[in-house]
């Protein structure tokens, strides 16, 4: 088996993707299969059987729920390619994107990162937070600029990684929550000097949360780099090298006090529909200082 196409989804209805997969396997001629990983839903779930009516597509199962990590290294260990294809469930197919042309391109690096993109209708009021960081995002997502620090812009959302290898580093199950897990691999990598390439066959995300979803999910993936961080260096993460920075010079105690008077002014801009990104950037920091 050439490839193995691993998606974890947990409560989403990924059949699209998987079916427009699988009719792209097809008319390229990829040797492929496809393992979703259900970690546990409670809910839309009557989709697996349809998809399992494919050749060379399964579903795998979970009884409880794994997390991020544990989740797609399961499925590395049930799958047979020799490359490793991690796709996340709220991906779509664009019209430009290829299985084969990356597949090439892996010839010449072990891992291979093809990016990501969003829609550029506007969502509803509720969803513009979630909205507007990721158009600031796509602007720092071509191929060029991840190039620039190739191990600190690895997201699992379109990740080729050859089998041996992922086998080799895997995620880390330490990242048992939202957040950070891919930062984990691509920081493994580069200890291992193991070369990352990227290139510029994006899928689309169209998984936005709402504004409460995601800066619930923002406070989750604050206490998963705080669980993290001393295995992050400053040129990783951000938030860890400004933490630092505070840190050195004794200035964490007035971040910390500024952001506890404000917090609740700006979760109330944040949850609005007219959040303003300069406030979430300091959020994030303010709550990550917080942390013990």
């Amino acid at each position: 088996m050439k490839l193995s196409i691993l998606i974890p989804t947990y409560n989403y209805n990924a059949r699209a993707l998987v079916c427009d997969l699988h009719r792209l396997a097809q008319e390229e001629g990829v040797e492929a299969e496809i393992i979703i990983g259900d970690d546990a839903s409670t809910n839309n779930t009557e989709w697996f059987a349809e998809v399992e009516q494919l050749s060379h597509v399964s579903v795998m199962h979970e009884t409880v729920n794994q997390g991020r990590a544990i989740i797609r290294n399961h499925l590395a260990d049930a799958s047979h390619g020799e490359w490793l294809w991690f796709i996340d469930a709220d991906a779509e197919v664009p019209p430009t994107f290829s299985l084969s042309i990356a597949l090439h391109t892996g010839t010449m690096a072990p891992a291979v990162c093809g990016g990501l993109y969003h829609p550029d209708a506007k969502p509803s009021p509720e969803k513009m937070l979630r909205y507007k960081y990721e158009m600031d995002a796509d602007t720092k997502r071509s191929a060029d600029q991840r190039s620039e620090f190739p191990h600190h812009h690895i997201t699992t959302f379109n990740l080729l990684v050859r089998r041996d290898v992922f086998l080799q580093i895997r995620f880390n199950e330490h990242c048992d929550k939202y957040g950070y897990e891919d930062v984990m691999f691509g920081l493994e990598l580069e200890r291992h000097r193991i070369a990352v390439l990227h290139i510029e066959d994006p899928l689309i995300h169209n998984g936005l949360d709402t504004n409460s979803e995601f800066l619930e999910k923002t406070e989750i993936a604050m206490h998963s780099l705080h669980k993290i961080s001393s295995s992050i260096p400053s040129d990783g993460n951000g938030i860890v090298r400004v933490a630092r920075h505070l840190q050195e010079t004794k200035m964490t105690w007035a971040v910390r006090l500024l952001f506890k008077l404000l917090r609740r002014p700006i979760r109330k801009n944040l949850l609005g529909s007219h959040p303003l990104l300069p406030l979430f950037q300091f959020y994030k920091l303010g709550y990550y200082l917080c942390l013990k």
